[in-house]
């Protein structure tokens, strides 16, 4: 009897590795699929801004590794879940399932070993979400204050047109020297209106800080100032051997929602704000997610051969949609007040639990009601 016992548990032993292997191989592949597609996204983003001046170009990957614990923290459910569908629906394609029924593997015993390599999952998402994700908020808020301090001037780079002022004015730098600091052979255009334009062509250039004012200008040395509608004779010609214009300080939207997204999570515990209320259950909720959707993914995941495997595919990624999106509103809910605290984001997780238990136990339910149903017959 000893031997048996022994043997039943190398066996499940056995099970548990080769699940929990393919499952965690199957999720590294499709985290770093999801991964390169919104780093990509967000790359694009951050080029905009800086090709726009709002960002310097030598901090923009710098942005990135911040950022990534946040990108992270989403993708690493996601990855699991389709990891479950794709894995396990192989599985039952190929017939492997059948012989693990065939050796007494019941679904929730299939559902007890997949929640092992799930917790795995769901800690390293709460390192994510409680720690990395605040330390890098922090970090990118950081690095975006210091840019948001710099001005248009310092992102020029010579030999080439540039549009500074949000896009409204073209400059061109021939030459750019003492770091940043002396310009050569300057053009600048801005259209004033719908008709008038106005160029400016200048020796040379520097930027000047008033600090009675904290502004600063750019003062442009020895040139011409050009004002008028282009396609007519109706120009005013200006020469100056100094000229001046206030350089506004750069904005950048690759900005963070919320102000507590930077805070630790020890002091969203401590404050008594909404919005500190919805980040704080935004993060227990990462991690969590991960334990329910793999309750949701397992029965999702099954098969039929003739079907195909990809069948379930759609509808159980519009689930895992469905649910990442009403947690998204519950937390902007909470934080605009519509939403209680203490109802919060469970109002969510809980309604997906359920129906997570109930598809698992559907096959068991439809046993249940057959067998009564025969039994009132005779």
């Amino acid at each position: 009897m000893l031997a048996a016992m022994s043997n039943d548990r190398n066996i499940t032993l056995i099970i548990f590795r080769y699940l929990s292997r393919d499952l965690l191989i199957t999720s590294l592949a499709v985290s770093a699929v999801l991964l390169t597609i919104f780093l990509s996204g967000k790359f694009s983003d951050y080029l905009d801004d800086a090709a726009q001046g709002k960002l310097a170009v030598d901090v923009l990957f710098t942005i990135i590794a911040y950022r990534m614990p946040n990108l992270l923290e989403l993708i690493l459910p996601l990855g699991f879940y389709l990891a479950i569908l794709l894995a396990y629906g192989r599985m039952y394609i190929e017939s492997e399932m059948v012989v693990l029924s065939a050796t007494g593997m019941s679904q929730w015993q299939l559902v007890r070993i997949t929640m092992l390599p799930a917790a795995f999952v769901a800690m390293v998402v709460a390192a994510f979400s409680f720690w990395l994700s605040p330390l890098g908020a922090q970090l990118t808020e950081k690095t975006l204050a210091e840019q948001r301090n710099r001005s248009e001037f310092e992102s020029l780079q010579e030999g080439r047109f540039q549009a500074i002022g949000q896009g409204r004015i073209m400059t061109y730098v021939e030459q750019v020297s003492d770091n940043n600091k002396q310009l050569e052979k300057v053009f600048v255009a801005q259209q004033d209106g719908q008709t008038n334009s106005t160029i400016v062509v200048a020796e040379t250039g520097e930027q000047a800080y008033i600090e009675d004012y904290g502004q600063r200008y750019l003062v442009l040395h020895n040139g011409h100032r050009y004002e008028g509608r282009p396609g007519t004779s109706e120009f005013k010609i200006t020469k100056f051997d100094e000229w001046g214009r206030y350089l506004p300080p750069t904005t950048s939207e690759a900005e963070f929602e919320s102000e507590a997204d930077a805070k630790t999570t020890a002091q969203l515990f401590a404050a008594d704000d909404v919005d500190s209320a919805a980040a704080l259950q935004w993060r227990i909720s990462m991690p969590l997610m991960v334990l329910i959707a793999t309750l949701l993914a397992v029965p999702l995941s099954k098969t039929n051969p003739r079907q195909g495997r990809y069948l379930k595919m759609l509808p159980a990624i519009l689930i895992y949609i469905f649910y990442l999106v009403f947690l998204i509103n519950a937390r902007k809910a909470i934080a605009d007040g519509d939403l209680p605290v203490w109802l919060g984001v469970w109002v969510v997780h809980i309604p997906f639990l359920l129906i997570a238990l109930l598809m698992l136990n559907w096959q068991a339910l439809l046993q249940s009601r057959a067998k009564s149903a025969r039994v009132a017959h005779a």
